[in-house]
């Protein structure tokens, strides 16, 4: 299993459209496991601002990825391997 990153340029959706992108991956998520892929959809950072969306997925490839976001219907600049570096407990400076 791996963690990927997916880029989106989104400018100017809302917080309705957000949301709804968030459901519509996890609903593709649950269909792709169904149909023996490995993917699963962990947590989105959005800076709207620039209106660039970093999504985190774990899953078995890129590819499982790529057809959970051609599933959902959601645009995607790039899918890259990352690592989460997300501590598991918070650290207190």
């Amino acid at each position: 299993m791996g963690i990927y990153l997916v880029e989106r340029h989104i400018k100017g959706i809302g917080l309705e459209q957000l949301a709804a992108a968030q459901v519509a991956a996890v609903k593709a998520g649950e269909y792709l496991r169904d149909h023996g892929r490995i993917v699963h959809y962990v947590r989105s950072t959005f800076v709207p601002a620039e209106g660039t969306c970093y999504c985190l997925f774990e899953a078995d490839s890129g590819l499982s990825v790529r057809e959970l976001n051609l599933e959902a219907h959601l645009p995607y600049r790039r899918i890259v391997e990352a690592l989460d570096l997300t501590p598991p407990v918070r650290l207190r400076v």
